[in-house]
């Protein structure tokens, strides 16, 4: 992989991830809705910056798909939550790469930027503390 496919890899776990947390904040009301409406736009501004990376290397980036296929049904907020938990897990993993594969500083700084953010973002919805693969 390199800095590229990482970058894409990037952006569409972006897409996803705005996609899935639109979908739980659908069952999220009081200071949970308002927070999910928070980072649905976190998830917006990631991808949208990711997205000009993209073209500023002179690359088409990858479209949003028209729909995603949920890791579970959200029901209720506890499904909700354990959704959103979901997608910030998963983007730590997709950082990760875009970390190890970054050939251009700023885009490594950013990376690890996210990276923090999502790690953060999955204290604050009640994961817990985990280590990265290797990171022993």
């Amino acid at each position: 992989m390199n800095q590229i496919q990482a970058l894409q890899s990037a952006l569409a776990g972006e897409h996803a991830a705005q996609y899935g947390v639109g979908v739980a904040g659908g069952k999220l009301s009081g200071a949970k809705g308002q927070a999910a409406e928070e980072l649905y736009e976190q998830h917006r501004k990631r991808r949208d910056k990711l997205a000009d990376l993209l073209s500023a290397a002179g690359e088409k980036p990858v479209a949003a798909a028209p729909a995603y296929e949920l890791p579970l049904t959200v029901t209720n907020a506890l499904s909700a939550t354990s959704l959103i938990l979901q997608i910030e897990r998963r983007l730590a993993a997709v950082y990760g790469d875009l970390v190890e594969n970054a050939e251009q500083a700023p885009v490594r700084a950013l990376a690890v930027e996210y990276l923090l953010a999502v790690a953060a973002t999955q204290i604050r919805w009640g994961g817990a503390p985990a280590a990265f693969p290797g990171a022993i």
